[in-house]
């Protein structure tokens, strides 16, 4: 994977990761430890649960866009406020579509890369990631 020189590349990443439909690289954007704040009912996802949920929007097949609207940085931490979009038709011609303006927090490890710590997806907005059987 290319990765980003600097926070502000990393919801490119991230998109690049999604669309391609590999959860594997998709996890590599996270760190270990990372956290999905999942819907409205405060839902709390890490490990194998985040990656799940994150695999299960790669199989409706449609892509995601993201415009960052602003990045903050210090030293390894970032803030990232990222508008985002999925829309389109899913593998079985249901129609999709899920957006949010993100709340992340990205850190950079000792490697150099940026990765998520915090994937808050719809920020203060009421959301919920889809689910794939609606």
């Amino acid at each position: 994977m290319n990765w980003p020189p600097g926070p502000r590349t990393s919801p490119r990443s991230s998109r690049r990761a999604s669309n391609g439909g590999d959860p594997a690289a998709l996890a590599e954007v996270y760190e270990e430890t990372a956290v999905l704040a999942a819907g409205p009912e405060g839902a709390v996802l890490s490990g194998a649960a985040l990656h799940a949920a994150n695999a299960r929007l790669q199989a409706l097949g449609v892509p995601i866009a993201v415009r960052p609207r602003q990045v903050y940085a210090t030293d390894d931490l970032a803030l990232l406020l990222v508008d985002w979009i999925i829309e389109g038709t899913d593998r079985a011609g249901r129609p999709v579509r899920v957006e949010g303006t993100a709340t992340d927090v990205a850190r950079r490890g000792p490697d150099g890369r940026w990765r998520y710590a915090v994937d808050n997806p719809f920020g203060l907005r009421p959301g919920g990631l889809p689910d794939q059987g609606s």
